[in-house]
């Protein structure tokens, strides 16, 4: 299997190209930027179940929603020109020390 650590960050790519379609797709009423948000969503669950033959699962997610999370809400910004609170923010920071502290504590075992 190819490096489970890379699949996972091009099913995390995959998954923020998706969700940064979906406004896009206004409702899944336009068909192209609807098929970019059906690809992607495939991409990205089709690449996750690879890594999580391999890595575990609560790791896998936690990565996946952490950094998701903040890739997302950078498009949200440069894309979209939506700004979040600081509330938001704080929010966002917390998850992200979540992730962080997921891995420096868990064990990475298959």
């Amino acid at each position: 299997m190819a490096n489970p650590w890379l699949l996972l960050l091009l099913a995390i790519a995959a998954e923020v190209v998706g969700t940064s379609c979906l406004k896009l797709s206004e409702g899944m009423s336009r068909p192209w930027p609807s098929l970019v948000v059906l690809v992607a969503y495939g991409t990205a669950m089709l690449l996750l179940s690879r890594v999580v033959q391999t890595l575990p699962l609560g790791l896998s997610y936690a990565l996946w929603s952490g950094i998701g999370i903040v890739a997302i809400t950078l498009v949200g910004v440069l894309a979209y020109r939506q700004l979040p609170s600081g509330g938001e923010l704080l929010g966002i920071g917390l998850i992200a020390a979540g992730v962080v502290l997921v891995n420096l504590s868990g064990k990475a075992q298959g």
